[in-house]
């Protein structure tokens, strides 16, 4: 928000220099950008008034003039300017004057006539880039006075750059409101007076989407003369504000935009047939907005329109065919409240960003439509004149915003500021804000007014106290806090003590978006269908992820295409998954996922050189279920996956339920990913590996071990992990170790058969075991895996 100081202490003028003025405003929470001159440093520039203009006896394009600047004599001018003609009012830089850049107005002659000063235009006083002739002042100015004081150029453009809740502060009014109250003094706003209508001409209004517009006004003003150059007070504020002028109607609506905070709209009465309707666009409905691109609408926009068609872009942008132009005669004034939630989002689905959008998006006054329409009325007759037919106004009562009660409690603004405040301090603070207070049983009763939609709980009251009575005043004081443990189970293992096990393993840490392509996830994950964000950062990141791997993925290419041979990565997050039965129909599940690419360690002369492999993955994956309670419920089951290798895939299962996958990446995805060779990954749900197995003192055996190798023969379908789950299950008190030491398959051994080679480690915490019982034991485990999987001893 650009404004001009002059313009500000028009509503309210504090005894501060513009340095303090700006410190204050920052202070308070509308931080200063910048303080920049309105005109070049000049001197010597005074009002003359042109009595004389003849042609150059010597140059066709030069004039040569008498000014009356208020001395004793007229001074001779030539100027070369177009629009330079008898009677009117201009800038003089009379001799002895230093305009911008030390340029220092001396007597000279030009083509052999005397000129004793020099017309200025707006940029030769370093006011704006207008240089197409002189400045031509108002009628009534006084011939004589300094130009800088008659035009106000001893003055500052403040920029001031608002949070999206300060939308109340987006015109002069909201921002001298805050000024009264910072400084404690009243606010001067100018009268609004209701102007009468003169005639009886309507245009009727349906509010079809009333939930978007609940109030619209709309008032015809015939007869106007639209050629009419708008007054300089009016263009120099609308510049000083970063606002061209264009023509006297779009003029006055910025200038209302600015000196009140509500954006309006005009249209061309002619172009409009029938009532105005504020109603959702048709889809694929077409509009030709005033920077004469051409629209397709989407079906979600609202639209201001007549019986046929639609006029323009409702809050955001008008139509060019509905526009008023030099040769308009009558229009249609507009002011409406648009509720935020249909403006928000929709400028920037057609590459818009507009003042009355950026208002509208953020929220305005819906109490303020009639007083903005009276203040555009009249200033439009005052400058085109023409004819008010009455206001129409059609309005939702029901859905429009209403006030919310909030309740500040004293002990709650104590604790939080850490200081006390003054009953009547804060009491005054908040009606000066424009809310209504009440103070009894030590809190007050706050109702806000309808320009502070911001105020909705209670540290919004806190924040506005602090912030009016000053952060420097608050009290440095250190707060006081009860440091209290947090409550953590030896029962459940930290996700941190679960990364410090891959880091240790040589993994990194990577971090990715939750958004991904939606492209590679569809064909990594066919039959899940991720949720599709409205307003994506870029198409390459529109929809919510489903798995971590598309990230990680992502960031193995990368790595890969920059000379990194051996890849070690692991995420933790949340994928979202979607499930009807979910709240918002989304399951967030928070999950560990690695990936593993390249050589199965750093080069080196006691490593030999070979590439990772699936059993690489699975170790990983086994290291971080070693350590959870219920280790020996966990499996590897064979399995299929839209995204893995057929034949190197596996579903890992804790009592019988699914909590992740691993295996290697499908070849046919390796161009679409970026990747090169055979890439591993796994996936497993954080919840499956919080369980710690909790030590419990056992008595330690002196009693020797005995170790008994087995080699069995059991047939090529039979899976290790079942068999070895089968001993350890049986119930074979003795038996302390289990290992599988060699797989075997070739000459000795049927076809269709393996060998599996066990050691079993068998020991009592007793006594020593004798050989019957230990035969005993080992006849328990054959007997049993020949009768559940047909097993033999090998021969």
């Amino acid at each position: 928000m650009k404004f001009s100081e002059n313009w500000l202490r028009e509503w309210v003028n504090p005894s501060l220099s513009t340095h303090d003025l700006s410190e204050q405003l920052s202070m308070a929470g509308l931080e200063v950008d910048g303080v920049e001159a309105v005109a070049g440093d000049f001197s010597g520039v005074v009002v003359g008034e042109v009595v004389e203009c003849g042609q150059h006896p010597n140059a066709d394009k030069l004039r040569v003039t008498k000014i009356n600047v208020g001395a004793d004599e007229l001074l001779d001018i030539v100027c070369g300017a177009p629009n330079c003609r008898l009677g009117i009012k201009v800038a003089v830089a009379v001799v002895g004057a230093v305009l911008p850049g030390d340029f220092k107005i001396k007597k000279a002659k030009l083509r052999g006539e005397p000129s004793f000063g020099m017309l200025c235009s707006f940029s030769e006083l370093g006011i704006n880039d207008d240089h197409d002739g002189i400045i031509e002042l108002a009628d009534d100015a006084p011939i004589g006075d300094d130009i800088r004081d008659y035009l106000g150029l001893n003055d500052s453009a403040i920029e001031i750059d608002l949070t999206p809740n300060r939308a109340d502060c987006l015109s002069l009014r909201g921002i001298a409101r805050e000024v009264g109250v910072l400084n404690n003094l009243d606010v001067t706003s100018p009268d609004v007076v209701a102007v009468e209508g003169t005639i009886d001409d309507v245009v009727g209004v349906k509010l079809t989407h009333g939930e978007g517009c609940p109030r619209y006004l709309a008032r015809v003003i015939k007869n106007v003369d639209v050629s009419k150059a708008s007054p300089l007070w009016l263009t120099e504020k609308l510049r000083r504000s970063g606002i061209r002028s264009i023509d006297p109607i779009v003029d006055v609506t910025n200038y209302v935009l600015l000196e009140l905070g509500h954006p309006m709209h005009a249209f061309d009465l002619a172009a409009i047939k029938g009532d105005i309707n504020v109603r959702l666009a048709n889809e694929n409905e077409e509009l030709v907005l005033l920077d004469e691109s051409n629209v397709k609408l989407n079906a979600d926009t609202m639209v201001i329109a007549d019986d046929e068609k639609a006029l323009a872009i409702a809050g955001i942008f008008g139509g060019l065919h509905s526009g008023v132009t030099k040769a308009s005669k009558d229009i249609l004034l507009e002011s409406a409240f648009f509720a935020p939630d249909a403006i928000a989002g929709k400028a920037r689905q057609y590459g818009l960003h507009t003042d009355a959008s950026h208002r509208y998006e953020r929220g305005v006054d819906s109490e303020l439509q009639a007083t903005a329409m009276e203040r555009a009325t009249a200033l439009i007759l005052s400058i085109c004149g023409g004819d008010a037919g009455p206001v129409t106004e059609q309005v939702h009562a029901d859905l429009l915003p209403k006030s919310k009660q909030v309740v500040l409690r004293q002990s709650r603004l104590h604790r939080v500021v850490g200081q006390s405040y003054n009953v009547e301090t804060v009491t005054n603070c908040l009606t000066r804000l424009g809310m209504d207070v009440t103070f009894s049983n030590n809190e007050w009763t706050v109702v806000a007014p309808s320009y502070r939609f911001d105020i909705k709980i209670e540290e919004d009251l806190i924040e506005e106290v602090v912030r009016v009575c000053g952060y420097n005043n608050v009290s440095n004081i250190a707060p006081l806090a009860q440091l209290k443990m947090t409550d953590a189970s030896e029962a459940v293992r930290s996700t941190q003590s679960i990364k410090s096990l891959l880091l240790a393993k040589g993994y990194q840490e990577a971090i990715t978006y939750s958004f991904v392509d939606p492209k590679i996830q569809s064909a990594l994950f066919p039959e899940t269908q991720g949720f599709v964000l409205p307003h994506p950062i870029s198409s390459d990141m529109s929809v919510m992820r489903v798995s971590l791997w598309p990230g990680l993925l992502g960031v193995t290419s990368y790595n890969q295409k920059r000379q990194q041979s051996r890849i070690r990565l692991f995420e933790t997050g949340l994928r979202f998954v979607p499930d009807e039965n979910q709240p918002q129909g989304v399951l967030q599940q928070n999950v560990l996922a690695g990936v593993i690419a390249g050589n199965h360690a750093d080069t080196n002369w006691s490593n030999d050189d070979r590439a990772v492999d699936f059993f690489d993955a699975k170790a990983d994956v086994e290291a971080l279920l070693k350590g959870t309670d219920k280790v020996n419920d966990i499996e590897f089951v064979k399995a299929e996956h839209s995204a893995l290798h057929p034949g190197m895939s596996a579903k890992v299962m804790l009592e019988g339920k699914e909590i992740g996958w691993l295996g290697a990446i499908h070849p046919e995805f390796t161009k679409l990913l970026g990747v090169s060779g055979r890439v591993f990954v796994y996936e497993l749900t954080l919840d499956g590996l919080k369980g710690r197995n909790l030590p419990s003192a056992k008595g330690v055996s002196r009693y020797p071990a005995n170790r008994r190798d087995i080699a069995l023969v059991v047939k090529n379908t039979v899976q290790t992990g079942d068999l070895l789950s089968f001993i350890r299950n049986l119930g074979v008190n003795q038996l302390v170790g289990l290992n599988l030491f060699d797989v075997y398959t070739g000459e000795g051994i049927e076809a269709g058969f393996k060998s599996l080679a066990l050691s079993l480690i068998l020991q009592d915490v007793d006594k020593t075991l004798e050989d019957s019982e230990i035969q005993n034991a080992v006849d328990r485990i054959i007997s049993g895996l020949a009768s559940e999987f047909n097993a033999s001893l090998r021969e």
